[in-house]
């Protein structure tokens, strides 16, 4: 018979920490949440401190029966739920339940799940820590207060199924601002000359910079005339060549939010799966008998901290020095936490480097592969040397005229023989190299060409540039990013075009309402500033009560303005322009959680649905009769395929194009991948040059 019992989270977890902890030990999943306040009523006594009115979560009364039988035959009982905010909470409702004393060492924490650090953290437990559980009860209550209150009202006045929280209304308005600020740019005509020279054999590039040596910005056609004309002959003196080293230090490893933004560029990951998957990692995975049995590969994934322990610092120093080289080995610095990270925990890692992703291959799925493998290269990256480029910049003068050259080359790889961070534009960094140059030199012009250009508005937010600025403005915390980004896409706030953020009327209704009758949920300051307030109960400065009251004294008062002054929204349907093929009545555009859709307005009598499709310009290559149109898969995946489904079966992944292939006939695609566009036959070999 078991002696302790342990309860964490969930099964897998359950079954990775029994393993590591004997027979002495029975392992129990609560399966998240055991109590939590109830769905169909506000659960907080606002008359009575704001005391909230838990309840046994529906469906768990099995799983508590098995807890509270395990319980009664447990010498002692240790609650190892995540290590924070809401593991520790969990771990509190837990020992309510089963009649643990919090004041007990009954709470056990560790980062990683490896035999090591269970075994260490066992050896060192302790009491419940009411400072984190009051800084969970405090969101959840003020969450509860905002969103039980906000909700119904525009469930009144607007339509069933809306929602309006704390942190999700401030990233609905700043997808909203950026469409405001997109709508209302005015392009600024502005121009650049580029010049083409020759030294000997050899072509190089340079821009125009200015003249006399000043810097000289080109807005019309008439300024880049005034500067060729200037240009006394073809021939160009390099005046000065300026050479220098620069470093460019090494990433630092991930935390919550830079995870879920390189998975999104690199991986084309959602957040909600990048957290997903990065769970599955940490909670264990079977690696075989021989290589340890069910093991965590990563440290736990909700973090704003950078910090490293000592101990992955040595291995990753072992094993920088073997398979690269002393030189490649970084410096010990200890690495700083941006201002206002809690610093829970470590920064992700995986739980030991030595590890390799190719080493999984057979073992992991496609995506946990893929995850483990960029946790892998970040965190080794960043332990290695700096990567050292050579640039240099050349000079080069007609009458005055100033035109410059830039080139770059990597001298040494440092960590980027490694991992080179990603961008929201994906350039890559790369040799750029030019001609042996000296100063004195004199060389031919073979083309200078002149371009017109526009300035461009502010891109819509990528979902992981929307999780970048939240966490740059102390908006949420590691563990609200993704369901925030979930939420307001389930509610039909926002749509999403090519990888971006596109606001909904329904959006922007709601989003209105908020910012006329509830101002301050909508305001930055305000939300960053009641973050603040949360670390502070957790650190032990505040009481949880009194920053809730000074929250609720004035948005009762504007609740109650807004239940008399709020007016009622009708939001009509848009006609189609085209009947129903199976009533007759006419079609409406409605509005779903991936964006618009076309249904009967005889709803619920009719309930025909069908989606909007897109015609891209190319006749069925199949049937001859049909179009090809855009359509979306259940994934929200592009495909093609012919608008007389199911009559005609085309499809094709790749975009049809209109013109046939001049070698065989057959129907031409384009193919892209990430670094470009290429246009092929789907019969034969013919292949189109390339096209960035």
């Amino acid at each position: 018979m078991s002696e302790y019992l342990v309860i964490v989270e969930s099964p897998a977890k359950a079954k990775t920490i029994e393993r590591y902890l004997g027979k002495k030990y029975e392992v129990k999943a609560s399966m998240g949440h055991i109590r939590d306040l109830p769905k169909s009523q506000m659960g907080v006594d606002v008359e009575d401190s704001y005391n909230p009115k838990y309840i046994t979560i529906r469906g768990k009364g099995e799983v508590l029966k098995e807890l509270r039988k395990s319980a009664k035959k447990a010498k002692k009982i240790y609650l190892a739920a995540d290590p924070d905010r809401e593991g520790e909470a969990i771990a509190w409702h837990l020992a309510h339940i089963l009649n643990v004393d919090e004041n007990s060492e009954c709470r056990v924490v560790f980062n990683e799940i490896t035999k090591d650090a269970i075994k260490e953290s066992f050896k060192h437990p302790r009491s419940i820590d009411l400072d984190l559980v009051d800084a969970q009860q405090a969101r959840r209550i003020l969450d509860r207060l905002v969103g039980y209150n906000i909700s119904p009202l525009l469930w009144k006045k607007v339509k069933k199924g809306l929602s309006a929280g704390r942190v999700q209304s401030v990233a609905l308005k700043m997808i909203l601002d950026r469409e405001k600020e997109i709508e209302n740019f005015k392009p600024e005509e502005y121009w650049s000359i580029e010049g083409t020279f020759l030294n000997k054999k050899e072509l190089f590039e340079g821009s125009f910079y200015g003249v006399d040596g000043e810097k000289q910005e080109l807005k019309t056609e008439a300024d880049v005339e005034e500067i060729t004309k200037k240009l006394a002959s073809d021939k160009f003196k390099i005046e000065k060549i300026n050479k220098r080293e620069r470093k460019r230090n090494a990433p630092k490893p991930f935390i919550t939010s830079s995870l879920q933004q390189e998975a999104a560029r690199k991986l084309n990951f959602r957040a909600r799966k990048t957290m997903m998957v990065a769970q599955q990692l940490y909670e264990g995975i079977d690696l075989g008998r021989k290589a340890g049995g069910i093991t965590g590969l990563i440290t736990y994934m909700r973090t704003d901290s950078t910090r490293i322990s000592d101990t992955a610092k040595e291995e990753a120093k072992g094993f920088i020095l073997d398979k690269h080289g002393k030189e490649y080995l970084g410096t010990s610095t200890p690495s700083k936490n941006k201002e206002g990270a809690q610093d829970a925990h470590e920064a992700i890692r995986p739980t030991s480097v030595l590890r390799e992703p190719s080493s999984l291959k057979e073992i992991l799925s496609n995506d946990q592969l893929r995850l483990y493998k960029l946790i892998w290269e970040r965190f080794l990256a960043s332990q290695m040397s700096p990567a050292v480029m050579d640039t240099m910049t050349v000079h080069l003068v007609n009458n005055g005229v100033e035109f410059r050259a830039t080139g770059s080359k990597i001298k040494f790889k440092g960590f980027m023989k490694i991992y080179i961070e990603g961008t929201d534009d994906n350039k890559k960094v790369e040799d750029k190299l030019l001609p042996d140059l000296e100063e004195g030199m004199v060389v031919d012009t073979k083309e200078i060409i002149p371009n017109q250009h526009f300035t461009q508005p502010p891109p819509r937010f990528t979902e992981a540039r929307l999780v970048q600025v939240m966490e740059e403005l102390g908006i949420g915390r590691p563990s609200t990013y993704a369901p925030t980004i979930d939420t307001i896409q389930r509610r039909g706030y926002v749509s999403i075009d090519n990888k971006r953020f596109i606001p909904t009327e329904l959006g922007t209704i709601v989003n209105e309402l908020v910012e006329e009758f509830f101002p301050e949920i909508i305001n930055v300051d305000f939300t960053v500033k009641m973050e603040a307030d949360l670390d502070s109960i957790e650190d032990g400065k505040r009481e949880w009560v009194t920053i809730i009251d000074d929250f609720y004294q004035g948005f009762s008062k504007r609740l109650e303005t807004a239940e008399k002054e709020m007016e009622k929204i009708e939001i009509k349907d848009e006609p189609a322009g085209i009947d129903c093929e199976n009533c007759g009545h006419e079609m409406v555009y409605k509005m779903g959680r991936y964006g618009k859709f076309l249904a009967c307005s005889n709803f619920p009598e009719c309930r025909n649905t069908k989606p909007i499709l897109k015609e891209i310009g190319v006749k069925c290559p199949t049937c001859k009769e049909g179009n090809v149109v855009e359509r979306k898969s259940k994934k929200r995946r592009t495909f093609y395929g012919c608008d007389r489904f199911p009559e005609c079966d085309f499809v094709s992944w790749d975009k049809p194009i209109s013109r046939p292939c001049p070698k065989c006939d057959s129907l031409l695609v384009e193919k892209k991948n990430k670094k470009e566009t290429q246009v092929q036959c789907t019969n034969c070999d013919y292949k189109e040059k390339e096209q960035s």
